[in-house]
């Protein structure tokens, strides 16, 4: 299944390694480069959308508020 986000190839390998390197300090187990793509994979696939998602939620209501600002000083004609 093809993750509905794209990064390039050294930002996934940090990100691998960020994924190794928590196994490693949190549970003392260490995981390969395929497991650690994997897991990768599961989060950029099942979870990453739904954090993207509220942040675009949170970024249209943060422009229709500062919208809204712009229309209140606006001149009234006489």
């Amino acid at each position: 299944m093809k993750a509905p986000f794209t990064i390039s190839k050294e930002k996934k390998e940090e990100m691998i390694t960020s994924i190794q390197d928590f196994y490693l300090n949190e549970r003392q187990e260490e995981i390969g480069n395929l497991e650690a793509g994997f897991l990768l994979d599961f989060f950029m696939n099942e979870i990453a959308p739904t954090f993207y998602n509220q942040g675009i939620k949170d970024a249209h209501q943060f422009l229709s508020e500062k919208l809204e600002d712009v229309f209140e000083i606006e001149k009234i004609e006489k």
